[in-house]
């Protein structure tokens, strides 16, 4: 089976997590179905906390989804600062991830991500963009 290696940002993550239905929501079940594996960085998970806090999610559910990311995910260390992201410096990290955790995707619902396309032959897609090319992988 074909083992793809997938960074999710932040918004991705807190859109599913609120609305739970549309894209964001299916590519979570995807995650939690193994068709792909997560990569994270305790800079992604922090920043995810962080906004997850603000918007009010009781701290019994954000354990829960830390435990849940640590069980099913590739936590990485990235070693190589990368300042590819000019309008955004703090997106940066989701590159960081990537290269450090040799992802094959990133999936962003950002501007300043998705300006790039491609960063070191790692995709960078929208949620729509990522579940078309599952879709074509037949993966789901």
């Amino acid at each position: 089976m074909l083992e793809l290696k997938v960074v999710l940002d932040t918004n991705v993550f807190i859109s599913a997590l609120f609305i739970f239905k549309g894209n964001p929501a299916k590519i979570i079940d995807f995650w939690m179905e193994d068709k792909y594996s997560l990569i994270l960085s305790e800079f992604i998970v922090e920043e995810i906390i962080k906004v997850l806090y603000k918007k009010g999610l009781q701290v019994l559910k954000i354990e829960e989804l830390l435990s849940l990311m640590s069980q099913k995910s590739l936590m990485v260390n990235p070693k190589e600062k990368i300042s590819a992201v000019k309008d955004d410096p703090s997106d940066n990290k989701f590159l960081e991830c990537a290269i450090s955790g040799k992802a094959d995707y990133i999936v962003s619902g950002d501007r300043h991500l998705l300006n790039l396309k491609e960063y070191k032959g790692i995709k960078i897609l929208t949620p729509k963009e990522f579940l078309e090319e599952i879709e074509r992988l037949s993966i789901a």
